[in-house]
Protein backbone atom coordinates (compact mmCIF):
# COMPACT_ATOMS: atom_id res chain seq x y z
CA UNK A 1 0.00 0.00 0.00
CA UNK A 2 2.56 2.01 1.20
CA UNK A 3 4.80 1.53 -2.35
CA UNK A 4 1.20 2.33 -4.30
CA UNK A 5 0.65 5.71 -2.09
CA UNK A 6 4.63 6.60 -2.93
CA UNK A 7 4.08 5.59 -6.88
CA UNK A 8 1.37 7.92 -7.17
CA UNK A 9 2.63 10.98 -5.10
CA UNK A 10 5.13 10.97 -7.99
CA UNK A 11 3.19 10.66 -10.88
CA UNK A 12 1.25 13.24 -9.39
CA UNK A 13 4.53 15.34 -8.86
CA UNK A 14 5.33 14.70 -12.55
CA UNK A 15 1.90 16.07 -13.80
CA UNK A 16 2.34 19.38 -11.75
CA UNK A 17 5.75 20.17 -12.96
CA UNK A 18 4.42 19.90 -17.24
CA UNK A 19 2.64 23.06 -18.37
CA UNK A 20 -0.68 23.20 -19.26
CA UNK A 21 -0.37 23.72 -22.74
CA UNK A 22 1.13 20.27 -22.93
CA UNK A 23 -2.17 18.97 -22.73
CA UNK A 24 -4.43 22.06 -25.12
CA UNK A 25 -5.56 20.52 -28.15
CA UNK A 26 -3.54 22.14 -30.93
CA UNK A 27 -2.75 26.24 -31.04
CA UNK A 28 -4.72 28.53 -30.07
CA UNK A 29 -6.44 30.36 -32.53
CA UNK A 30 -5.64 34.25 -33.70
CA UNK A 31 -7.82 36.59 -35.25
CA UNK A 32 -6.35 38.54 -38.31
CA UNK A 33 -7.95 40.44 -40.91
CA UNK A 34 -7.29 39.62 -44.97
CA UNK A 35 -7.77 41.66 -47.22
CA UNK A 36 -7.59 41.19 -51.15
CA UNK A 37 -7.23 43.26 -54.22
CA UNK A 38 -7.65 42.65 -57.79
CA UNK A 39 -9.05 41.15 -60.87
CA UNK A 40 -10.94 38.14 -62.74
CA UNK A 41 -8.03 35.69 -61.04
CA UNK A 42 -8.21 36.93 -57.36
CA UNK A 43 -12.34 36.91 -57.87
CA UNK A 44 -12.06 33.33 -58.88
CA UNK A 45 -13.48 33.08 -62.26
CA UNK A 46 -13.21 29.54 -63.96
CA UNK A 47 -11.32 28.42 -67.33
CA UNK A 48 -15.20 28.73 -68.59
CA UNK A 49 -16.02 31.93 -67.08
CA UNK A 50 -18.17 30.80 -64.27
CA UNK A 51 -17.58 32.32 -60.90
CA UNK A 52 -15.93 30.32 -58.11
CA UNK A 53 -12.76 30.32 -55.58
CA UNK A 54 -10.22 32.24 -56.32
CA UNK A 55 -6.66 31.75 -54.62
CA UNK A 56 -7.59 34.23 -52.04
CA UNK A 57 -10.18 31.87 -51.22
CA UNK A 58 -8.29 28.81 -50.98
CA UNK A 59 -5.26 31.06 -48.90
CA UNK A 60 -7.93 31.78 -46.43
CA UNK A 61 -8.66 27.72 -46.18
CA UNK A 62 -5.01 27.73 -45.31
CA UNK A 63 -5.01 30.53 -43.04
CA UNK A 64 -7.77 28.21 -41.39
CA UNK A 65 -5.78 25.11 -41.44
CA UNK A 66 -3.24 26.56 -39.59
CA UNK A 67 -5.75 27.59 -36.63
CA UNK A 68 -6.59 31.13 -37.45
CA UNK A 69 -9.71 32.49 -37.61
CA UNK A 70 -10.39 34.95 -40.76
CA UNK A 71 -12.16 38.13 -41.67
CA UNK A 72 -11.75 38.23 -45.04
CA UNK A 73 -13.20 40.76 -47.81
CA UNK A 74 -12.26 40.14 -51.65
CA UNK A 75 -12.62 43.76 -53.49
CA UNK A 76 -11.54 42.25 -56.37
CA UNK A 77 -13.25 42.36 -59.91
CA UNK A 78 -13.43 40.56 -63.05
CA UNK A 79 -11.89 42.66 -65.95
CA UNK A 80 -10.37 45.35 -63.31
CA UNK A 81 -6.98 47.39 -64.42
CA UNK A 82 -4.40 48.59 -62.34
CA UNK A 83 -6.34 51.94 -62.92
CA UNK A 84 -9.61 50.37 -61.40
CA UNK A 85 -7.68 49.22 -58.44
CA UNK A 86 -6.24 52.48 -57.82
CA UNK A 87 -9.53 54.37 -57.97
CA UNK A 88 -11.00 51.22 -55.59
CA UNK A 89 -8.37 52.13 -52.30
CA UNK A 90 -9.79 55.67 -52.63
CA UNK A 91 -13.39 54.52 -51.25
CA UNK A 92 -13.95 55.08 -47.32
CA UNK A 93 -15.60 51.46 -47.30
CA UNK A 94 -11.96 50.05 -48.65
CA UNK A 95 -9.72 52.36 -47.00
CA UNK A 96 -11.40 51.21 -43.38
CA UNK A 97 -11.12 47.22 -44.58
CA UNK A 98 -7.13 47.66 -45.30
CA UNK A 99 -6.36 49.95 -42.12
CA UNK A 100 -7.51 46.86 -40.10
CA UNK A 101 -5.88 44.40 -41.95
CA UNK A 102 -2.75 41.98 -41.33
CA UNK A 103 -2.58 40.91 -44.77
CA UNK A 104 -3.34 42.19 -48.71
CA UNK A 105 -2.74 40.17 -51.69
CA UNK A 106 -2.82 41.72 -54.89
CA UNK A 107 -2.87 40.95 -58.69
CA UNK A 108 -3.13 43.69 -60.99
CA UNK A 109 -1.87 44.79 -64.51
CA UNK A 110 -2.44 41.89 -66.91
CA UNK A 111 -5.69 43.40 -68.28
CA UNK A 112 -3.73 46.70 -68.98
CA UNK A 113 -2.09 44.38 -71.54
CA UNK A 114 -4.06 42.24 -72.94
CA UNK A 115 -6.85 44.60 -74.46
CA UNK A 116 -3.29 45.94 -76.45
CA UNK A 117 -2.41 42.65 -77.97
CA UNK A 118 -4.04 44.13 -81.18
CA UNK A 119 -1.53 47.42 -80.75
CA UNK A 120 1.71 45.72 -79.38
CA UNK A 121 3.35 48.91 -80.06
CA UNK A 122 1.00 50.71 -76.90
CA UNK A 123 2.29 47.82 -74.49
CA UNK A 124 5.60 49.06 -73.33
CA UNK A 125 3.47 52.70 -72.30
CA UNK A 126 0.95 50.43 -70.84
CA UNK A 127 3.29 48.23 -68.55
CA UNK A 128 5.00 51.85 -67.17
CA UNK A 129 1.57 52.67 -66.40
CA UNK A 130 0.72 49.50 -64.41
CA UNK A 131 4.07 50.26 -62.75
CA UNK A 132 2.78 53.99 -61.53
CA UNK A 133 -0.36 52.44 -60.39
CA UNK A 134 0.91 49.64 -58.12
CA UNK A 135 3.42 52.06 -56.75
CA UNK A 136 0.37 54.37 -55.88
CA UNK A 137 -1.38 51.70 -54.73
CA UNK A 138 1.29 50.01 -52.66
CA UNK A 139 2.32 53.42 -51.06
CA UNK A 140 -1.35 54.29 -50.16
CA UNK A 141 -1.80 50.78 -48.30
CA UNK A 142 1.51 51.63 -46.73
CA UNK A 143 -0.15 55.06 -45.60
CA UNK A 144 -3.21 53.52 -44.31
CA UNK A 145 -1.79 50.98 -42.74
CA UNK A 146 2.04 50.51 -42.44
CA UNK A 147 1.93 47.18 -40.44
CA UNK A 148 0.14 45.24 -43.29
CA UNK A 149 2.35 42.13 -45.16
CA UNK A 150 1.64 43.05 -48.60
CA UNK A 151 1.78 39.83 -51.16
CA UNK A 152 1.91 41.15 -55.14
CA UNK A 153 1.57 38.37 -57.22
CA UNK A 154 3.55 38.23 -60.52
CA UNK A 155 1.63 36.66 -63.69
CA UNK A 156 1.71 33.16 -65.26
CA UNK A 157 1.65 32.77 -69.53
CA UNK A 158 -1.58 32.58 -70.05
CA UNK A 159 -1.31 31.19 -74.05
CA UNK A 160 0.51 27.85 -73.23
CA UNK A 161 -1.78 26.51 -76.47
CA UNK A 162 -0.46 29.31 -78.66
CA UNK A 163 1.74 28.64 -81.60
CA UNK A 164 5.61 29.06 -80.90
CA UNK A 165 5.78 32.48 -82.95
CA UNK A 166 3.25 33.84 -80.96
CA UNK A 167 5.01 32.54 -77.99
CA UNK A 168 8.00 34.69 -78.94
CA UNK A 169 6.05 37.49 -79.25
CA UNK A 170 3.69 37.09 -76.26
CA UNK A 171 6.54 35.97 -73.47
CA UNK A 172 8.53 39.42 -73.74
CA UNK A 173 5.68 41.15 -72.70
CA UNK A 174 4.71 39.24 -70.11
CA UNK A 175 8.13 39.10 -68.99
CA UNK A 176 8.26 42.80 -68.79
CA UNK A 177 5.12 43.15 -67.09
CA UNK A 178 6.30 40.60 -64.61
CA UNK A 179 9.25 42.67 -63.94
CA UNK A 180 7.40 45.71 -63.37
CA UNK A 181 5.58 44.32 -60.94
CA UNK A 182 8.13 42.75 -59.20
CA UNK A 183 10.72 45.70 -58.88
CA UNK A 184 7.46 47.76 -57.95
CA UNK A 185 6.75 45.68 -54.77
CA UNK A 186 10.61 45.23 -53.67
CA UNK A 187 10.64 49.58 -53.98
CA UNK A 188 7.79 49.42 -51.66
CA UNK A 189 9.33 46.78 -49.46
CA UNK A 190 6.30 44.24 -49.84
CA UNK A 191 6.69 40.39 -51.50
CA UNK A 192 6.55 39.40 -55.09
CA UNK A 193 4.86 36.17 -56.20
CA UNK A 194 6.23 34.14 -58.83
CA UNK A 195 3.52 31.99 -60.78
CA UNK A 196 4.94 31.35 -64.46
CA UNK A 197 7.03 28.55 -63.55
CA UNK A 198 4.66 26.48 -61.41
CA UNK A 199 1.55 27.26 -63.96
CA UNK A 200 3.89 26.33 -67.17
CA UNK A 201 4.60 22.74 -65.05
CA UNK A 202 1.42 21.51 -65.86
CA UNK A 203 -0.56 23.82 -67.89
CA UNK A 204 -3.03 21.55 -69.28
CA UNK A 205 -4.23 20.63 -65.33
CA UNK A 206 -3.97 24.41 -64.76
CA UNK A 207 -5.58 25.74 -67.79
CA UNK A 208 -7.40 23.44 -69.29
CA UNK A 209 -9.53 25.52 -71.71
CA UNK A 210 -7.49 26.73 -74.48
CA UNK A 211 -9.48 29.23 -75.25
CA UNK A 212 -9.80 30.99 -71.85
CA UNK A 213 -6.63 32.38 -69.78
CA UNK A 214 -8.54 31.59 -66.46
CA UNK A 215 -7.07 28.76 -64.22
CA UNK A 216 -8.76 25.35 -62.93
CA UNK A 217 -9.37 24.76 -59.24
CA UNK A 218 -6.47 23.20 -59.11
CA UNK A 219 -4.67 26.17 -60.78
CA UNK A 220 -6.11 28.54 -57.83
CA UNK A 221 -5.37 26.09 -55.11
CA UNK A 222 -1.45 25.90 -56.47
CA UNK A 223 -1.12 29.81 -56.91
CA UNK A 224 -2.21 29.82 -53.11
CA UNK A 225 0.17 27.79 -52.18
CA UNK A 226 2.75 29.68 -53.29
CA UNK A 227 1.44 32.33 -51.46
CA UNK A 228 1.17 30.27 -48.76
CA UNK A 229 5.04 29.53 -48.62
CA UNK A 230 5.63 33.38 -48.05
CA UNK A 231 3.06 33.60 -45.58
CA UNK A 232 3.93 31.02 -43.39
CA UNK A 233 8.41 32.33 -43.77
CA UNK A 234 6.80 35.56 -42.99
CA UNK A 235 4.89 34.54 -39.62
CA UNK A 236 8.36 32.84 -37.81
CA UNK A 237 10.14 36.16 -39.02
Amino acid sequence: MLRKMLLGFIVFAVCLSIPFSVFAKGPVKKNIDYVALGDSLAAGTTPYNKKDKGYPDYLVDRFKQSQYTVNYTNFSVPGYTSTNVLSDIAKPEVQVKISEAEYVTIDVGANDILRLLQTPNKIPLAIQQVGTNLFLILSTIEQLNPDAKVYVMGYYFPFPYASEQEKEILTPLLDGLNQTIETTAEINGDTFIPTTKVIAKDYETYLPNPTNIHLSSEGYQIIAKEFWKKVDKSKNE
